[in-house]
């Protein structure tokens, strides 16, 4: 039913698509409340971190960005600002709220660096598209055989540390958050494994 990798052609040939919701930067503790109160009525999100790259060899700079999205509405959590509050911690341990991401147990060893917590919830789509013979593991190509469409990756290099995240850098980490969900959905309801 899926292809196993797709070609840079095929990719290419793809539309693109991005996240169409509404965007929540939450760049202060004053903002913390509102964003976990909607969070904690979710069933179903997608996760996602961004760290600002580092060129020098050996050196990892820490998680800027913990990006949790549900179909309409995206929150991107600037940790570099606010740190990771517990309140945040608490939604990655509850088991009753699903957060799908890929490569997904990276981003938690990063952002448990900033708060211990216990995850629990969490769905690596990485792992889940073995049962359906795909072997390309990146989001781009994961969505792209999936989902049918590409998503950009311009933002990925860019500062996540920089005073102010741009539309384009807000847009790239919601959508890399919804997507995961979206591949997500797209495979529990072909019902394969």
């Amino acid at each position: 039913m899926y292809s196993a990798t797709i070609s840079k052609e095929e990719l290419n040939d793809l539309p693109i698509r991005s996240f169409e919701g509404t965007i929540h930067v939450v760049d202060s503790l004053d903002k913390v409340a509102d964003a976990v109160a909607y969070l904690s009525n979710t069933k179903l999100l997608g996760c996602d971190t961004e760290t600002r790259p580092n060129f020098k060899k050996g050196q990892r700079n820490r998680v800027a960005l913990l990006q949790l999205s549900d179909e309409t509405t995206c929150f991107l959590f600037r940790l570099n600002m606010i740190g990771l509050p517990q309140e945040v911690a608490t939604i990655l341990q509850r088991s009753d709220i699903k957060k799908v991401g890929a490569a997904i147990r990276d981003d938690i060893a990063a952002l448990q660096k900033l708060t211990p917590f216990t995850p629990n919830g969490f769905i690596d789509i990485q792992k889940m598209v073995d049962a359906y013979g795909i072997e390309a593991k990146s989001l781009k190509k994961m969505s792209a055989i999936v989902l049918k469409f590409r998503i950009s990756k311009t933002q990925q290099l860019s500062n996540w540390e920089s005073p102010t995240l741009t539309h384009a850098q807000q847009l790239y980490g919601a959508t890399d958050a919804w997507v995961s969900r979206q591949i997500y959905i797209a495979l529990i309801n072909d019902n394969k494994p």
